[in-house]
């Protein structure tokens, strides 16, 4: 085991939303694989998680990449970018050019590092049009700026897996339960280390649902999770402008709460 700490960078993506463990905190898939690599490299394998829900990339970049960089862990996962998809404000450009920046930053210090590419969302959110294609962007450029600096990348944009719905929650943005523990076993794979076979196991696709029935679905959603996140929008709010990071210290990692199911 060449690893012995980890330290996960991001937004929601990577805090856990929506997994949460027994206690109502997020667990997520950074947290399956921690749990994982504690348990082949012993109890002195370090683990920290610095991601926030709602962060832009100029916001993981200022204020997660110094803490990372002190910390000198030996394997980093950075996943940012996907709220900048979503604002009107996006520039594929400028965000290209400062991701592979960073990276080449982190790659410096010698820790090997983990990419993402966006699994697919958008077929069951509004917008598609126009979030389709700047998905597709945000996506080529990780994976060039993987292979210019030699960081593993986990294609999830490639598994069709994650266009069954069971693998998102109730607001249709983030994994649920089933979800992340795909990604996990997809991380560790990119690894090389064993995941649960469980946690690739994922239940058939649901029946479409009538027509009538989902129109009221979508009224729901739109009221509960869409109206929230647009009136933030408005006042320049953040869903994660009180929260701060679950795991900030880079310590030894040992999971008391739940294992992965």
């Amino acid at each position: 085991m060449r690893w012995r700490s980890y330290v996960a960078v991001g937004d929601s993506f990577t805090e856990g939303m929506d997994d949460p463990y027994p206690d109502g905190t997020f667990r997520g898939w950074a947290d399956l694989v921690a749990t994982r690599l504690a348990a082949e490299a012993g109890p002195d394998f370090g683990y920290a998680n610095l991601a926030i829900r709602g962060r832009l990339f100029p916001a993981v970049v200022a204020e997660q990449v110094p803490v990372v960089l002190d910390m000198k862990p030996d394997l980093i996962s950075f996943a940012a970018g996907g709220n900048d998809v979503l604002r009107r404000t996006f520039d594929p450009v400028t965000l290209a050019a400062r991701f592979d920046a960073v990276i080449g930053e982190l790659r410096a210090t010698g820790a090997d590092v983990l990419l993402f590419r966006f699994a697919d969302l958008t077929a069951h959110l509004p917008g598609q049009r126009l979030m389709g294609p700047r998905v597709q962007l945000v996506n080529r450029a990780v994976g060039e700026t993987a292979q210019r600096h030699g960081a593993m990348l986990v294609d999830l944009y490639a598994d069709d897996e994650f266009r069954n719905p069971l693998m998102w929650s109730v607001d249709r943005l983030h994994l649920s339960e089933i979800g992340h523990r795909r990604v996990a076993a997809h991380v560790l794979t990119a690894l090389g280390v064993d995941a649960d076979a469980d946690w690739l196991l994922v239940p058939p696709v649901p029946a479409p649902t009538p027509w009538l029935a989902a129109r009221r679905a979508d009224l729901r959603w739109a009221g509960q999770h869409l109206a929230p996140w647009i009136r933030r929008r408005l006042t320049g709010r953040s869903s994660g402008d009180t929260v701060t990071a679950k795991r900030p210290l880079l310590t030894p990692f040992t999971d008391r709460r739940a294992p992965g199911r």
